[in-house]
């Protein structure tokens, strides 16, 4: 049996069909045309925010967000998430500072941050790991007291709400991805969210070379555009997203029901009063596992379950990185040991218990050697 990491909800063809022949009657494929607009629109009003600029993917949102803010010097960040977290600062010719991460959340810890502010620091981009809200309340303190920016990388957030309403609401930015490996994709592409109305009109012309109109260009820009077809995926999807988030509760649950007993096998919490997304099952073996993490992972692999060590390496450990003092590992004890200990399970809407029974009784099984 095949069993994918993760896997679209796919709406049927003859659904986007119609998306598709709009596209073509307009003629307009690219350049902010109707269905960039009306996506743009459907995602406020859908995520409860003011402001929102589509771009190609969440990287580039990353970078756009930095330059549209003056971000320079250093900026601290987590060890802990995909590399393009970092990337993003790197191109932009700023000095990423690792900070450790909080054991039980895997998000940047607030109570490590001001010990790694120096002269330099410009800005805190903490990421939403899994899809788990940061501690916004104390990363933002921080900064205000700092006199530093906050750009949330939220690309797993996609829907994730705290007591307060949506967590793209946190911080002077947030981004979002849109890959298609996310909870909710237009192909590739991605968004800037932020309150203010100034910093996002910025925000839409940086994305289009910095044009303001046919002859006016008012600052240096890039390509970082949404075409209409992807934009008309996305229309479509929206209509589907909470169907998918719902599924997605359904298999984390019976995840948990099967779990629950194993020795050396710990779940992940759920945040009190937040409504999460389920972006991924990551669970964590420890000593009390009797295999390695790399020798269950390989055991999956060779039965073709697409499990993934997610985050394993490091992004400190990477060459680019790992040269900077605060890559070390005395630095970065927890995120060390997280990165060797986990294990993101397989789950997408449409999973079948059959599936899920599959892979916890396999662990079950594996914890009983």
């Amino acid at each position: 049996m095949t069993i994918p990491l993760t896997r679209p909800l796919l709406p049927p063809l003859e659904d986007f069909v119609p998306y598709l022949e709009q596209v073509w009657a307009s003629g307009m494929l690219t350049n902010a045309g109707a269905m960039h607009q009306a996506l743009e629109n459907a995602l406020k009003q859908h995520l409860g925010i003011s402001h929102l600029a589509l771009t190609s993917n969440g990287t580039l949102a990353l970078m756009l967000a930095l330059r549209a803010l003056g971000i320079s010097g250093e900026v601290i960040t987590t060890p802990y998430s995909f590399v393009a977290t970092a990337h993003s600062l790197l191109w932009s010719g700023i000095t990423p500072v690792f900070v450790d991460i909080d054991p039980v959340t895997l998000n940047l810890d607030p109570a490590k941050i001001e010990a790694a502010i120096t002269p330099r620091t410009s800005a805190i981009m903490p990421v939403h790991c899994y899809g788990t809200p940061c501690d916004a309340a104390a990363i933002d303190s921080i900064a205000r007291n700092h006199g530093l920016k906050v750009i949330y990388d939220a690309a797993h957030a996609f829907g994730v709400e705290d007591e307060g309403g949506s967590i793209l609401r946190h911080g002077d930015m947030s981004i979002i991805s849109f890959h298609a490996t996310k909870v909710f994709n237009t192909f590739e592409g991605g968004a800037v969210v932020c309150p203010d109305p100034e910093i996002a009109t910025q925000i839409a012309r940086l994305r289009n070379f910095g044009f303001v109109d046919e002859t006016t260009v008012s600052c240096v820009g890039i390509n970082a555009k949404l075409n209409e077809v992807s934009a008309a995926f996305g229309l479509l999807q929206l209509q589907h997203v909470e169907s998918a988030l719902e599924q997605r509760g359904r298999v984390a649950a019976h995840y948990r029901q099967q779990l629950r007993g194993i020795k050396g096998v710990r779940c992940l919490p759920i945040s009190v009063g937040t409504r999460p997304n389920h972006a991924y099952f990551p669970i964590l073996l420890d000593e009390d596992f009797p295999l390695t993490r790399d020798a269950l992972y390989h055991s999956f692999r060779e039965r073709e379950i697409m499990v993934r060590r997610y985050f394993y390496p490091l992004i400190s450990a990477f060459p680019m990185y790992a040269d900077f003092p605060s890559a070390s590992a005395e630095n970065l004890p927890v995120a060390n040991t997280i990165s060797s200990q986990v294990l993101c399970l397989p789950i997408f809407p449409n999973m079948e218990n059959a599936e899920i029974d599959t892979i916890t009784t396999f662990i079950r099984e594996a914890s009983r050697r």
